[in-house]
């Protein structure tokens, strides 16, 4: 074997070993993503859970607030199709649309001190107001990933491997600016 051979040889598995860890790399980040998401997805699922609870409670004092217990269950019911198909956009909309449609229940919840003093009513809303500040902390998270994800499919020389096995840009996860807020209740019982 000639000193030529064994350079060509040592480069080329130097070049290989290159793609390959600029391709774990690649796969690292696309299963944060994942993960991230995922953990949306189980903050998701436990507001579902709980909000129908809610809604229930404050029927019983509510009688003539059926439009706006409707909006809670719509929302409820639109975050969910969009959970369940992996729409990140549509998520971000239905989630825009839950948080005001919680963000009205709760001011409307002020003309029935019968409701605000209801220890299950009173568990249940601030279950959900730490589920929504828990959301937005996971969001954050998540768009940090995509945004690594991102960044390292488009620099050189990665995006060379990123193109060649179809690693492709991913969707942040956004909602209104005017909704970046937690849902709060603090103020309403004072």
């Amino acid at each position: 074997m000639s000193i030529a051979e064994f350079i060509a040889g040592g480069a080329v598995v130097i070049a290989i070993s290159y793609i390959i860890i600029i391709y774990n790399g690649l796969i690292r980040l696309k299963n944060n993503v994942k993960r991230a998401f995922a953990n949306i997805d189980v903050l998701l699922k436990q507001r579902h859970t709980e909000l129908p609870q809610l809604v229930e409670i404050c029927k019983g004092y509510m009688k003539h607030e059926h439009n706006l217990l409707l909006a809670v269950t719509e929302a409820r019911s639109h975050v969910e199709g969009a959970r369940e198909g992996r729409d990140i956009s549509g998520l971000g909309h239905a989630e825009t649309e839950m948080r005001q449609s919680l963000q009205n229940l709760f001011i409307k919840v002020e003309a029935y001190p019968e409701l605000k003093a209801n220890e299950n009513f009173l568990a249940l809303q601030e279950r959900i107001s730490v589920l929504e500040d828990t959301i937005a902390d996971r969001r954050e998270i998540y768009n940090e990933s995509v945004r690594l994800n991102n960044t390292r499919i488009q620099q050189f020389p990665d995006m060379l491997v990123a193109r060649a096995f179809n690693f492709v840009e991913l969707k942040y996860l956004r909602f209104k600016e005017s909704d970046l807020q937690p849902v709060t209740i603090n103020g309403f019982y004072d």
